[in-house]
């Protein structure tokens, strides 16, 4: 039995940050994933979850 082909309906885009520890990029990353979760374009999860 054939597997199904998985067909994206979005464009997936893959975010690397670079920087010293306790420089705030976990925050940072958070500010953009919320921010584009209010536009649409992404599902922001908390991180307490």
């Amino acid at each position: 039995m054939a597997k199904q082909k998985y067909e994206r309906t979005k464009p997936h885009v893959n975010i690397g940050t670079i920087g010293h520890v306790d420089h705030g990029k976990t925050t940072l990353t958070a500010a953009i994933t919320r921010c584009l979760s209010t536009a649409g374009g992404a599902e922001f999860i908390p991180f307490e979850k």
